[in-house]
């Protein structure tokens, strides 16, 4: 298997059921002999899109795991488990009688934000310990329920008794077990989630993504690079500076430097732009600061020299 060496970049992978998050991130590690960060906890019966940052993009896994996501899913209505989703206990079943157009009345009340209660079964720490682990042991605490936006949602099929499919954009740190837990409660019949498949996470999608065999596949052929995104186009909204010889000093010792050193010069404060050396080479994600005059600061080292 070729080795590779100083890689830098980001692989959309997609997380097949029965893997964690961690066992992709595992596999990528063995097989890049790479630094490698995750954007965002799949669960293991969960599928999707899950981008794997490497080498010096790690430092960009804050960023995409900030965007929005993607998600289609189902919901079984008339069961609830503990863990609110199908690898659960079954703790209360309730008749049904639901009607489509209720259903969809009920999911467009989510919209565009609603306070949501995170499972008892997450990743979620408190003093230390997470979630789950309290979960497990029996013990059950309040949980303060957070703002989360739904930017959009739709019901995909119902099988007219008590199961359908939707498919949603929602925030960042949004719980779609907890939404089903909620869409059971307001439908008076409870629920739980079926399955879950992610489809995006801001500009990564299930099209462009790649499954961990042919990730290997590839590795092994030395084709890494075919699957491999760059630093710069994993955060193709960042505004795209080039530095003149002038700026180099200051890019080098990580102070602020001028705009006026830059090749663009039309930016607002507090914006976050890719700052490119004067060979054209990325240096780093910089914030636009406002003082006496627009200077930009260093936020994030993406140095792949």
């Amino acid at each position: 298997m070729k080795k590779y060496e100083n890689i830098n970049g980001v692989i959309n992978i997609y997380k097949e059921k029965g893997y964690t998050s961690f066992d992709a991130v595992a596999v990528v590690r063995k097989y890049t002999h790479a630094k490698v960060g995750h954007t965002g906890t799949l669960d293991p019966e969960a599928e999707g899109v899950l981008p794997i940052c490497l080498g010096c993009a790690t430092r960009l896994c804050d960023h995409l795991t900030d965007k929005t996501k993607t998600y289609t899913a189902g919901i079984k209505l008339g069961v609830i488990t503990d863990t609110w989703d199908a690898s659960g206990t079954v703790t209360k079943t309730l008749p049904v009688n639901v009607t489509e157009a209720k259903i969809i009345e009920v999911l467009h009340s989510f919209m565009p934000e609603y306070m949501q209660v995170p499972p008892m079964y997450s990743a979620l720490k408190l003093n230390g310990k997470k979630l789950y682990e309290l979960a497990r042991a029996g013990i059950e605490i309040e949980r303060k329920a957070r703002p989360v936006k739904i930017f959009n949602i739709s019901l995909t099929h119902f099988n007219g008794t008590d199961e359908f499919g939707i498919r949603l954009t929602c925030s960042k740190g949004t719980y779609i077990r907890s939404l089903a837990y909620d869409i059971g409660e307001k439908l008076g019949c409870g629920a739980h989630m079926s399955c879950l498949i992610r489809n995006a996470t801001g500009n990564f999608d299930e099209k462009t993504s790649v499954r961990l065999d042919e990730f290997k596949l590839l590795c092994e052929q030395g084709r890494l690079g075919e699957i491999l995104i760059r630093p710069e186009d994993a955060v193709p909204e960042f505004k795209r500076l080039y530095a003149s010889a002038g700026a180099q000093k200051f890019i080098d010792n990580g102070n602020e430097a001028d705009i006026n050193f830059f090749s663009d010069k039309n930016v607002l404060p507090g914006e976050k732009v890719l700052v490119f050396d004067f060979e054209q080479k990325l240096r780093g994600i910089y914030e636009v600061k406002s003082k006496v005059k627009l200077t930009l600061k260093c936020v994030t080292t993406l140095n792949t020299v």
